[in-house]
């Protein structure tokens, strides 16, 4: 399912006027995840294109974290295809891809926004110091230059300067997010992959967080997929979504065009559920 199959209006990255790349940055066959007879998702099919994001959102148990961590290469899928723009080498099949090969995609080319820091941050090290590591895992070496990359990304996630030698344990529960998002974008990542990025935070620090996220999103146009159950943040940060239920995709399309007349029932239910609140 492409950018234009998914429904009649065009991307809105990609008007029919506009250049458009020759090929995703990600391809999306078939994949299906299952444990015995339990689905975790099955037989999703998309593609994702440069400078575009992507939400996947569905209750708790709707397979959106399942094929999030397929995609991401935390889990194997049992069946379908993943496939990845390899930077001048075409789409490459993640399964075929050596492990090296993608350990060094997760450092590089990909980033991972867990929607706990915690899982995302080294918590023994400092803020500086989080961010430091990303960069030296490119190879980067010079202090200096290392530690002033580092102060220039707390800035920009709107962490004061004289925190950088300060651990991640002392930062309260939206630092530690801004923080992990330094900490993945340092590197100008082609694709991120977010987890419920808002999740468990108080309101007004999610609204804060998210306007952040959506300003680096569009200003380092950024490839994103994004997880989560709050429309929300979909509504803010992307630019297609899919439904999912019971592992599948129930619906999908623009994402103003699937949350102001949402078509199956499900979407439906969501949408006026949160409308109800």
């Amino acid at each position: 399912m492409s950018a234009q199959d998914c429904c009649e209006e065009p991307c809105r990255h990609f008007p029919e006027d506009a250049w458009r790349p020759e090929a995703p940055l990600l391809a999306v066959r078939g994949v299906s995840k299952s444990w015995g007879a339990r689905i975790g998702c099955a037989d999703v099919s998309f593609e994702l294109w440069p400078g575009e994001v992507i939400g996947i959102v569905g209750e708790s148990g709707s397979g959106k974290s399942t094929l999030l961590n397929c995609l991401a290469g935390h889990l194997a899928p049992d069946v379908g295809e993943i496939l990845f723009d390899m930077r001048g080498a075409g789409l490459v099949d993640m399964r075929r891809m050596a492990e090296p090969e993608r350990r060094r995609l997760a450092r590089t080319d990909w980033a991972f926004v867990h929607q706990n820091p915690r899982d995302g941050l080294r918590m023994g090290v400092s803020a500086g110091g989080n961010v430091g590591e990303r960069l030296m895992a490119v190879g980067a070496r010079h202090y200096a230059a290392i530690r002033g990359q580092a102060l220039d990304w707390l800035d920009r996630v709107e962490i004061a300067a004289d925190r950088i030698d300060d651990r991640p344990a002392s930062f309260s529960g939206g630092m530690q997010q801004r923080l992990q998002i330094a900490r993945n974008l340092v590197t100008g990542p082609r694709l991120v992959f977010m987890d419920e990025p808002t999740g468990g935070l108080d309101v007004s620090v999610q609204a804060r967080l998210l306007d952040l996220m959506r300003g680096l999103v569009r200003g380092m146009g950024l490839s994103a997929i994004v997880v989560t159950h709050d429309l929300a943040v979909v509504r803010l940060l992307a630019d297609r979504l899919i439904v999912m239920k019971g592992g599948r995709v129930v619906e999908a399309g623009l994402t103003d065009q699937v949350l102001d007349d949402p078509q199956h029932a499900y979407t439906q239910l969501l949408v006026s559920s949160v409308l109800q609140v």
